[in-house]
């Protein structure tokens, strides 16, 4: 582990995993996966507390998102945020192929974002949104530390 983080106190752990999950669910190119496995190294918290902090960050980030969707729409999404027409689009035929279903797969990368954004644009129901959109990040925050405390 590097030096840095192990002599940093244990009270900025759950808040830099929680700060560094939000963001990385926002448009901002974060991942968030390298710290949860740095704190399961750690071995300070329990597995359990570091995926539910990573997804309820990671969850209230994609509600950035949607909000940013519902009440911007597309000038904010093309002039603001610069998202491209390509992640656009294909974020779109994603969402209207799978529907509600997508939202569980918003941790993807370069699709996972604008999905969010979509669904706020669509006006989709927010508690389904939540539902879809906060198992997808349980699921993958859960895996990602299943397997890290696997591997190592």
């Amino acid at each position: 582990m590097p030096l840095f983080f192990s002599s940093l106190p244990a009270s900025y752990d759950l808040i830099a995993l929680f700060s560094l999950s939000f963001l990385a669910a926002t448009i901002l190119p974060l991942g968030s996966e390298w710290l949860l496995i740095l704190l399961l190294q750690k071995g300070t918290y329990q597995p359990e507390t570091l995926v539910g902090i990573a997804a309820i960050a990671n969850y209230l980030g994609s509600c950035t998102n949607y909000i940013i969707g519902l009440y911007g729409g597309s000038f904010l999404i093309r002039r603001v945020l610069r998202l491209s027409d390509r992640d656009l689009y294909r974020a779109q035929n994603f969402y209207q192929r799978y529907g509600c279903w997508s939202l569980f797969f918003s941790w993807l990368p370069v699709i996972g974002d604008p999905l969010c954004l979509i669904a706020g644009i669509f006006r989709m129901n927010f508690p389904l949104f939540s539902l879809m959109v906060f198992s997808g990040k349980v699921v993958r925050y859960a895996a990602v530390a299943v397997i890290a405390l696997k591997l190592f």
